[in-house]
Formats: C-alpha cells, sequence, structure tokens
C-alpha cells in the first residue's frame, strides 16, 4: 500500500462531521512536525461548535525572499445520510472493484493525503529548498465556516504572514483526474425579499392588496435582466429564487405579505453594491412596498493563467499526459477568504462525482497520481 492510500484511509477512519476534526489535524500535524514543521492548533467557535484549526509552516533557506506555497482544505465531512443505504461503514475505508469507500474520500482527505505525501517526498529529497512550505487546514468547511479559514487568514493578515500560492484541495476533476483546476469561484449573495400587501376576504379583493399579484411583473423583470455579460473566466451573473410563500394556507385569503428567497452567483463584472441596487431600483420602479435582508456569501475570486496555475497545469500534464482546463464553476469554497490575502489560489483534487453521496469513494488509481502532481507543483515553485 502506498503512503499517500494509507494516509487516506487512517484519515478516512477519523470520524469529523463537521465541526468535529476527529483527529485528523493531530495526525497531519506529526508527519509535518517530523520533517521540520512549526505547528500551531487554534480552537475557536462557541462551546456547542468548536472548531479545530491548524496552521503549519517550514521556512526556507532563502528565508523571507523566497515564495511561500500554501496547502489548504478541511477535515471535517458531511454527515453520512442512512447508514442502512451504505455498502460499508462510511468510517471504515474500503476497498472494493479499484474504488476506496468512505465519507470524505473524494471531499477531501484523498487531497489533504497527498499534499502531506507529496511535501514528505519533496522535502526529503530537496532539504534545501529556497521557498517555504505551509499548511492550512480547517474542520468548519462544510458548517457555517465562521470560525475556521476565515479567522485563520484574517490571524495570518495580522501577523504579517506572505502568501504567494495557494493549493486547496477540493475535488474538481470531472471525468479524469486532472481534467479541471478551479482557478477562482463566483460570488455569492442571497437576499429574503418581504414585499407587503394587504390582508383581506378574496371575495372582497377592493379591501385588500394581492403582494403575489403586485410582485409578478416585478419578478418577470429580474428573471429578465442581463445582469452581465460574464468575462474569459466567468459566466454571466445568474438571478434565481429557490423559495416563494405567501397566505395563511387558508384558500379563502388574500396575503398580507409575500416572502421570497433568491440568489446571485456573480462574477467579477458586477458587485454586491452595484446588484442590491438594480434589484431594489426594479422593485421600487414596480411600486412595491418591501424589505430585503441580505446576506453576502463570499466575493468572486479569480487567479489568471500565472506561475501557480502554470506549475500545476504542468504537473497535471506530466502525470496524466492531459491538458487540463481552467474552470470557475460550482459553488463557493474557502478560496474566497484565502484570495484576501494571497495572490494566486487554485483548486486542484480527485473526481468530484461522489462528494456529499452515499458510498463516497475515489479510484484508487488516482491516489498517488494526484500526490504526484502536488510534489511536482512543489518542485516547480519552491524548490
Amino acid at each position: 500500500m502506498s503512503a499517500a492510500l494509507e494516509l487516506t484511509e487512517a484519515l478516512i477512519a477519523c470520524r469529523s462531521v463537521t465541526p468535529a476534526d476527529g483527529g485528523c489535524q493531530e495526525l497531519i500535524a506529526k508527519r509535518l512536525q517530523a520533517i521540520g514543521f512549526h505547528t500551531e492548533s487554534v480552537v475557536s467557535g462557541p462551546d456547542n461548535f468548536q472548531v479545530t484549526n491548524l496552521w503549519a509552516i517550514k521556512k526556507g533557506s532563502a528565508g523571507d525572499e523566497g515564495k511561500v506555497l500554501m496547502f489548504a482544505g478541511h477535515t471535517d465531512v458531511v454527515p453520512t445520510g442512512p447508514l442502512e443505504k451504505w455498502e460499508s461503514d462510511p468510517f471504515t475505508p474500503t476497498i472494493r472493484d479499484g474504488m476506496l469507500y468512505g465519507r470524505g474520500a473524494a471531499d477531501m482527505k484523498t487531497s489533504l493525503a497527498g499534499f502531506v505525501v507529496a511535501t514528505e517526498e519533496f522535502v526529503i529529497t530537496h532539504p534545501n529548498h529556497k521557498g517555504s512550505i505551509a499548511f492550512l487546514i480547517t474542520s468548519d468547511e462544510e458548517g457555517p465556516a465562521n470560525d475556521g479559514t476565515v479567522i485563520m487568514c484574517d490571524r495570518l493578515q495580522k501577523h504579517g504572514q506572505r502568501l504567494d500560492y495557494c493549493v486547496i484541495g477540493e475535488p474538481t476533476s470531472v471525468d479524469q483526474l486532472g481534467d479541471m483546476i478551479k482557478n477562482g469561484r463566483r460570488g455569492s449573495l442571497s437576499g429574503k425579499l418581504r414585499v407587503k400587501g394587504i390582508q383581506a376576504h378574496i371575495a372582497y379583493p377592493h379591501l385588500g392588496e394581492n403582494p403575489i399579484h403586485l410582485s409578478a411583473p416585478a419578478i418577470q423583470a429580474l428573471v429578465d435582466t442581463e445582469w452581465d455579460q460574464g468575462n474569459e473566466y466567468f459566466q454571466p451573473t445568474s438571478f434565481q429564487i429557490s423559495n416563494i410563500h405567501a397566505g395563511t394556507g387558508a384558500n379563502n385569503v388574500i396575503p398580507g405579505e409575500l416572502t421570497i428567497d433568491f440568489n446571485f452567483r456573480f462574477s467579477t463584472e458586477s458587485t454586491p453594491e452595484s446588484l442590491r441596487s438594480r434589484l431594489e431600483q426594479i422593485l421600487t420602479a414596480a411600486g412595491l412596498q418591501f424589505e430585503i435582508d441580505w446576506v453576502l456569501g463570499g466575493s468572486p475570486f479569480i487567479t489568471g493563467d500565472g506561475a501557480l496555475a502554470g506549475a500545476l497545469r504542468k504537473a497535471i500534464k506530466s502525470e496524466t499526459k492531459l491538458n487540463t482546463e481552467l474552470s470557475t464553476t460550482g459553488g463557493t469554497s474557502d478560496g474566497r477568504f484565502i484570495a484576501k490575502i494571497c495572490k494566486e489560489v487554485v483548486e486542484f483534487g480527485p473526481l468530484n462525482a461522489t462528494s456529499h453521496k452515499i458510498n463516497e469513494c475515489v479510484i484508487i488509481d488516482d491516489v498517488v497520481p494526484l500526490k504526484n502532481i502536488y510534489r511536482k507543483t512543489l518542485e516547480q515553485l519552491v524548490a
């Protein structure tokens, strides 16, 4: 069994349903300490939601003049779902038919193991490496993400820690290992809209104001609006309504209020401020009385095809013969926090097909190549 596969299995065996870490970070820290890393564990969050964060760094021979490459990821996993639907215990790593099964296999314990073993191999073969290597691992990525990477980034910034490159181990591959890298993510802006009406008996509509009827033209206008045209890295900004509710449940009452939940997934061509302003202008023009509670889930970030993406693409080509695609599709990630303090941030990991699913798994033959890609990236940037 390869070192990367062995460590992957050990991490899967840790029961780390968010926000629990289950001992994963202790395993990782011990491995890193053995090759010269300084490690620090930071526990945060309320008593009923304790989050564990690991910061580790090994300075290069060039000191502060060298480049700093950080591996980032999370040890927490989503709940298993009904255990009876799993073909094997989700926290007992199981190999069958060329696949390794277990919760977190794809998202993202195989990547974490790859990070560690790649770094071990790199340090052994490059004991006097010029650049520095760092790790930022949290147990609060699958949860609210209030006490994990976001607070660690604030802390690193206050301490003046420079970061040049960051590789996040999210599962990004689609059909084959290495066919896709995420070099950015769209922003997420959500809102809860409440449109005021006047409740009345449905037989006397002149005594009421139906907020559903009043809102219909505005809803259509929002759906028809082109918010932006996107750019070479991003699809156009999208607006989607996820939930609509009004009424008391009775069929003879005009509702007094309409509630709409909606979300923007937006590109770098728009800002939260511009989207808020334009949406509110449409509602005002429709003559609606309304209130909106806004939540910014994350701003968009983008890393061009620079040194980090280039090194990773070259490593993938060397290991898999594939010409990888740069993409910004998908949901949000902790990259939205790291991008504020690091110039180049990309995400790369195994196939995403079974993430969060029953019988989550990775292809065993992908474990070592993934590790090799991480090592070859290190060799190009911090050797």
